[in-house]
């Protein structure tokens, strides 16, 4: 959320292949460009989120801060909400093969990520602190 004019944005990238520390900071420094000032990133508590690549990159863009959501705390993640969503969504699809699942799952996430009111939503269900929502 853009701190000044309250505008919501879903950023992501896609993997076909498990992620790792450098795919993590491969996002957060796409993330960076696109983004200007302070930029604030609340991650889970995988094992990628963690780790000397992503403190080298902290120490390269102070303006970036993670914060870490609480061990075991789904419920205050909006992602799980966009996931909900899109699954939701894709429930009656029946793609003929994994590329045409792929771009059913991108068609479902564009069009949550382009709709504020979806967006907000995810925020809004999730029990994160009123003033992110």
């Amino acid at each position: 959320m853009s701190p000044r004019r309250h505008q919501l944005g879903l950023y992501y990238l896609r993997y076909f292949d498990n992620i790792g520390q450098a795919e993590v900071c491969r996002f957060l420094r796409e993330l960076l460009r696109h983004l200007r000032g302070p930029v604030m990133v609340l991650l889970d508590n995988s094992s990628t989120h963690h780790g000397e690549p992503l403190h080298h990159l902290r120490r390269q863009h102070p303006r970036l801060h993670i914060e870490p959501f609480p061990a075991y705390a789904p419920e205050l993640n909006p992602d799980e909400g966009v996931w909900s969503l899109a699954k939701r969504e894709l429930a009656n699809s029946c793609p003929h093969d994994v590329e045409e699942l792929m771009e059913d799952v991108l068609r479902s996430i564009n069009a949550i990520r382009t709709s504020p009111e979806k967006l907000r939503g995810c925020i809004v269900q999730s029990e994160l602190p009123s003033f992110l929502r």
